[in-house]
């Protein structure tokens, strides 16, 4: 049983060897020549009128979210979609609660304003 698994171990071994090697060679090799211009944030070849860590309005981060929930959950369609004849009646019923569910989330955060940028 043990030896089914020896060789995604082995590679498992060889993958954290090579990215840690990689990290300390890089670290061990690299040159050092550290400078003012060398610090700035890059900006395109442009010199930074402002600090790079400015803060971002909230509704950037909401926004993100809602993408993210409403993204992976429709993800869940296609394993439905797939197998959708040998539910019959009952995944049809399934999905409209589902994606009832997802419709009046959606209302709900429309009427809250999260969607409005104002």
């Amino acid at each position: 049983m043990l030896s089914d698994y020896a060789p995604i171990l082995v590679f498992l071994v060889v993958v954290l060897g090579f990215a840690v090697g990689a990290q300390v060679a890089s670290n061990a090799l690299g040159p050092r020549r550290p400078s003012a211009a060398k610090e700035l944030p890059y900006e395109s070849g442009i010199v930074p009128r402002e600090s790079a860590r400015r803060r971002f309005s909230v509704s950037f981060y909401v926004t993100a979210m809602l993408f993210i929930i409403f993204d992976v959950e429709s993800i869940f369609l296609f394993p439905w979609a797939t197998i959708v004849r040998q539910l019959k009646i009952f995944g049809i019923v399934e999905i409209a609660i589902f994606i009832g569910t997802l419709l009046v989330g959606l209302l709900y955060v429309w009427r809250k304003g999260a969607l409005r940028w104002d």
